[in-house]
This record gives C-alpha cells, sequence and structure tokens, in this order.
C-alpha cells in the first residue's frame, strides 16, 4: 500500500522541489550580483528550508535534533554518515548557522541542475574530481583556508558514496585530515542520518511516502592528542551507535 501511494505522491514532491530549484535558480544570481555572499547565502538557506519542507508532499518527517551548545564563531567539520540525496537539504538548513560547506564531487557542479550547480560553484564547496588526487587535494586545501580565514565550517561524507541499505561503510581520512591539518582549533562533530534511505528503498521512482528521517547531531569529538585515523575512528564509532542498521 505505501508503495502505491508512492506513485501518487512522488511526482507531487518532485514538481515541488524541482520548482523550487527552477525559482531559486534566479534569485540566487540576483542576491549575489547585488548582495555579494551575504545575501547569497540567505537565498540558499531559504531554498534549503523549502526543500526540506517538500518531504511533507510524500508525508515524511523530518526531525532534526540540533545541538545548541556548538559554538559560533569558530571552524567545525561535520562528519556524518550518508544515506541518500535527501540527507543534505536539513543539513544546510537548520546548520545554516555555521556556514558550513559540502565537499562535492565536481559532476554536480558541471551537471548544469539548477541552483545545486550555481550554488556549488559561488557558495564556496571543495569540488573534487575523484579521478584526479592532484585537483581534489587543492580543492580541500581551499576550502580549509576559507574554514580559516572566514571561520567557514565544512560537511563531509567520509563513507564516500551512500548506502543503499542504511549499512555504514567505513570512513575514509583523507578529506578530513587535509581540513584538520590547517585548521588544529576545529572541532570534529558527528552527525548521524537515520532513515533517508529509505526514501528511496524503491529508487528515484516512486519514493517511498510516510518515512521517519532523523539527524542527530552529536558531542564534539575530544581530539586533543589524537592523530586523524584516530579521530574519524572515534567520529564513525560515535556514528554507528546511534544508526538503525537494517542486513
Amino acid at each position: 500500500m505505501r508503495k502505491v501511494l508512492g506513485y501518487f505522491l512522488t511526482p507531487i514532491f518532485y514538481l515541488c522541489f524541482g520548482l523550487s530549484l527552477i525559482i531559486f535558480h534566479p534569485i540566487q544570481w540576483l542576491c549575489l550580483k547585488l548582495g555579494g555572499y551575504s545575501a547569497h547565502k540567505k537565498s540558499v538557506d531559504i531554498l534549503n528550508g523549502l526543500l526540506v519542507a517538500c518531504n511533507y508532499t510524500l508525508f515524511n518527517r523530518t526531525q532534526f535534533i540540533d545541538n545548541k551548545n556548538l559554538p559560533l564563531g569558530r571552524p567545525i567539520v561535520f562528519v556524518a554518515n550518508h544515506q541518500s540525496t535527501y540527507d543534505i537539504p536539513p543539513m544546510i538548513y537548520f546548520l545554516r548557522r555555521f556556514h558550513a560547506k559540502f565537499i562535492s564531487k565536481v559532476e554536480l557542479l558541471t551537471a548544469g541542475i539548477p541552483s545545486i550547480s550555481f550554488n556549488l560553484k559561488h557558495g564556496g564547496a571543495a569540488n573534487i574530481d575523484r579521478k584526479d588526487p592532484k585537483q581534489s587535494i587543492a580543492e580541500i586545501l581551499k576550502l580549509a583556508n576559507n574554514m580559516k580565514q572566514h571561520n567557514w565550517s565544512a560537511f563531509i561524507f567520509p563513507e564516500g558514496t551512500r548506502t543503499k541499505t542504511g549499512k555504514m561503510k567505513s570512513f575514509s581520512v583523507g578529506g578530513i585530515a587535509t581540513l584538520l591539518k590547517k585548521n588544529p582549533n576545529a572541532l570534529v562533530v558527528p552527525v548521524a542520518i537515520n532513515g533517508s534511505y529509505k526514501m528511496v528503498e524503491y529508487g528515484s521512482f516512486p519514493l517511498r511516502p510516510f518515512t521517519h528521517m532523523t539527524w542527530e547531531v552529536l558531542d564534539p569529538i575530544d581530539i586533543q592528542g589524537l592523530n586523524p585515523e584516530e579521530i574519524v575512528k572515534k567520529a564513525e564509532d560515535a556514528i554507528r551507535l546511534r544508526v538503525k542498521e537494517e542486513n
């Protein structure tokens, strides 16, 4: 029954999601040209709030458990497991106060996706080519320098790819190590994502309705005296304790 309802509700979701991206593409451009970074960021924040609201067309519940004790004015590396494309809007919107930027694959930058490609190009993301290690390192270093200069933060999915089953993959160290090398005072904050993989359980069509999805911002990792491998392992372990895996 749930899948049958998905056939009726998914077109409504895609219509709302797509219209939001199309409408905000020129809005982003105007905000960037007339108001610079600050205005552009506000437009991106509003867009992602609307993208989160699109979940209601599927009767899906987006529960974001924030951590209000995290300090402002200090770079933060948010480390999260990755379950679906729909992981991203809630993180941008609910953590907007931290000016966090994504490490994204360059294919999304060049795909010409309304709003998304524009923001990746002009919003401060690190757009990496996985086939070109030299380019990838340069992009991450650019983000690391911006974090240090502007007190920006970063989102990173160290699994590298999305899971289709909710089962977590091992975390890689590379990108996190590069960010921390340039920002040794940064906080490392795990984010545990649960249930968003179920939204695409049937594939891109139909999407799964009546799905409860949670994002939980955990306490910062104490990185004193730890090397990058140990830091990433602690973050991975903290997330695994919160993620409900189904084999």
